[in-house]
């Protein structure tokens, strides 16, 4: 195992040290890079033929997309200049920061495939480099690191350019090690992904049981009609003088979260949120920004602009009638309340007169408890969910570091 020997000095806040064995050479010094055609360039008439070529939306981090590969007509030379050959790297050319630097290597998936000029193809020997351990190290936090304190930054939009590219440091250990380390690290981030559908289809299981549990709710002879307004009532006045003494909360499609905005002008009016208590955002209703303040959440305010209810004891159980509100039957009440209008706001006042099926109260507190244990078991997920997506970086930068 080479132990992490400084070789050059840190520059950019980008690491440059070595592993002992190791070489650090700039990708220029051992590398061709080249960028693709430019799309709606000039012809003048030159003989070309339909090729497949890649495009930004094709080239992932990590991965290619080639379910929707376009065409372009091209030249002969054209064509010999940019078709891709087996091993090329491929990195985008920027864009939204997390497009920046990011690809693989090219397996010859397609027979006779160019890319675009916001493409550039890396094309090492193959005597000398694994395309796999360059690809990898390239995406990691060493390569992402580089690009980053080297591109080009505008407002929301971030490059690199051949140059940034010829200057980066690749970390070049032998080839036997090379392949070892490629390897072993696709062993690990396969066990990663495996670990991570498994996690999503347990959460998949957690959404369908909830569906399972209202749709068997509803179908009870017990649940019958009533009016919202005979179950619900509207959170109309404002908290007062003792704002200060309470988060801002919002309602977002994943639920409860902390406002985005700060307290506007009046923040006396803001509403009193407190445990039960379901609020949402009348201009976004449609799109789900539902939110509720349950048994373990602090009270807080929501803006005066949402609609804010609470559900009156014995009639509507408030933690059922939220998920609810949430599902696929809500969402088709919500959208038979507002007549297919995306941008239609949906008041309180529009909703108390609509009746909808209301199992009885014993059932509702037997589901609300039922959503508790499985709320706990989704979260639980998310931690998970958490952990395995922070993992690959995590194997990277231990694989690059020289401890693999």
């Amino acid at each position: 195992m080479p132990s992490a020997t400084p070789k050059l000095p840190a520059k950019n806040g980008v690491p440059t040290n070595a592993p002992t064995g190791w070489q650090v050479v700039p990708l220029g010094g051992i590398a061709e890079i080249a960028s693709g055609i430019t799309l709606g360039r000039p012809l003048r008439d030159k003989p070309t033929r339909r090729v497949p070529y890649l495009r930004v939306a094709n080239v992932k981090d990590g991965w290619l997309d080639l379910d929707d590969v376009y065409e372009i007509d091209a030249t002969d030379e054209e064509i010999k200049k940019c078709r891709l050959r087996y091993g090329d790297i491929l990195l985008t050319e920027g864009g939204d920061p997390d497009k920046l630097g990011r690809g693989t290597f090219w397996q010859e998936q397609i027979a006779e495939c160019v890319h675009q000029n916001h493409i550039f193809r890396v094309r090492l020997p193959s005597d000398r480099f694994c395309y796999d351990f360059v690809s990898l190290q390239i995406g990691s936090p060493h390569g992402k690191a580089y690009f980053f304190a080297q591109a080009k930054q505008t407002t929301g939009i971030a490059t690199i350019n051949r140059g940034v590219l010829n200057r980066f440091p690749l970390l070049v250990p032998p080839l036997p090690e090379q392949r070892r380390i490629a390897a072993h690290l696709r062993e690990q981030l396969a066990g990663v992904a495996q670990a991570r559908a498994a996690t999503e289809a347990q959460a998949d299981g957690l959404g369908k049981l909830i569906h399972a549990l209202l749709r068997e709710s509803l179908s009870s002879r017990k649940a019958i009609a009533h009016r919202l307004a005979d179950c619900l009532s509207e959170v109309s006045e404002g908290v007062g003088e003792k704002w200060e003494e309470y988060p801002v909360l919002g309602a977002t499609r994943a639920g409860l979260a902390m406002a985005k905005e700060p307290v506007g002008k009046n923040p006396g009016r803001y509403k009193p949120v407190r445990p039960g208590t379901i609020f949402y955002n009348p201009m976004r209703i449609l799109l789900g920004s539902i939110a509720m303040i349950d048994d373990e959440n602090p009270p807080g305010i929501t803006s005066p602009d949402y609609v804010a209810m609470r559900c009156i004891e014995g009639h509507l159980h408030p933690r059922r009638f939220y998920y609810w509100f949430r599902s696929r039957y809500g969402a088709e009440f919500i959208k038979s309340m507002t007549r297919g209008a995306v941008r239609e706001r949906l008041m309180f006042r529009r909703l108390a007169p609509a009746s909808i099926s209301i199992p009885d109260w014993p059932t509702q507190v037997a589901v609300a408890a039922k959503l508790v244990e499985i709320k706990q078991a989704k979260l639980a997920l998310a931690v998970k969910l958490t952990a395995l997506e922070r993992l690959p970086a995590a194997l990277l930068r231990e694989a690059f570091s020289g401890r693999i």
